[in-house]
């Protein structure tokens, strides 16, 4: 097979999947894994995709939704400083809620020392949180969803809206000016909603990729926020549209 037939092979399933496995593309191209990583090595030079460990993805489209095997393999030291940042944030006996994202599964590591209560749909911050002896549990049930490892549907909803707690600390898909907070599908969405209607104070935790983008669901305007959290400094510009929204640079 041409490697110009492969890599059109390669952008059609980024373009249906988002994301793809070395491991997969060797399997149905019928070539070696070496080659598919040569062929991504090339792509990616070509800016047609973004490699990691395994892998590479796309960010394109309002339904830019990315498995969790690999959300939780990207961008680490970027959510490293994010849970740093929020571990600053959080007081000792707060009541918080962390959504499903895999910035939450960081952001759980730092905190697992805390004396706090965590509220949470993700299995694996349950897991990792479990062990903990300072860390007062509560797991928000329903359907359970593999490809984000958090449980999801109306029974999730409806068990979430019976709580509140001080803080809210959620994650989405994308973030933008115009637009406000959007995620890739209406449950993500719904459940970011309520966790924010639901939380004394609302707090957002976002790399920097994220900016100028829009995703397929609206959450809520970033005016509802209190904060943001960023791995990186804002651009000018975002500083100036947040400060005038009366959102914190965190």
């Amino acid at each position: 097979m041409l490697a110009i037939v492969r890599k059109n092979a390669i952008r059609e399933q980024l373009q249906e999947h988002k994301s793809v496995r070395i491991t997969e593309l060797a399997k149905l191209l019928n070539v070696t894994k070496e080659t598919i990583r040569r062929d991504l090595r090339e792509m990616e030079q070509d800016g047609d995709l973004i490699r990691t460990h395994g892998g590479a993805y796309i960010l394109d489209g309002v339904q830019n939704d990315i498995d969790v095997s690999t959300r939780q393999v990207i961008k680490i030291p970027e959510k490293e400083i994010i849970a740093k940042k929020c571990d600053s944030l959080i007081q000792s006996g707060d009541y918080i809620y962390l959504d499903g994202s895999t910035t939450a599964w960081f952001i759980a590591k730092a905190i697992a020392h805390r004396k706090l209560t965590v509220l949470t749909p993700s299995l694996e911050i349950i897991k990792i949180l479990s062990t903990s002896d300072t860390i007062k549990l509560h797991a928000i049930g329903g359907e359970f969803n593999q490809s984000t490892m958090s449980f999801t549907g109306n029974g999730a909803l409806r068990n979430l809206e019976q709580y509140y707690v001080d803080k809210a600390i959620i994650s989405c898909r994308s973030i933008s000016m115009e637009f406000g907070i959007t995620d890739t599908n209406d449950h993500n969405a719904a459940m970011h909603k309520v966790a924010l209607s639901h939380s004394r104070q609302k707090y957002l935790v976002v790399d920097h990729t994220k900016l100028d983008i829009a995703s397929f669901s609206f959450v809520s305007p970033l005016s509802v926020l209190d904060g943001i959290v960023m791995d990186r400094e804002f651009p000018d510009v975002w500083k100036q549209f947040l400060t005038q929204n009366g959102v914190r640079i965190i």
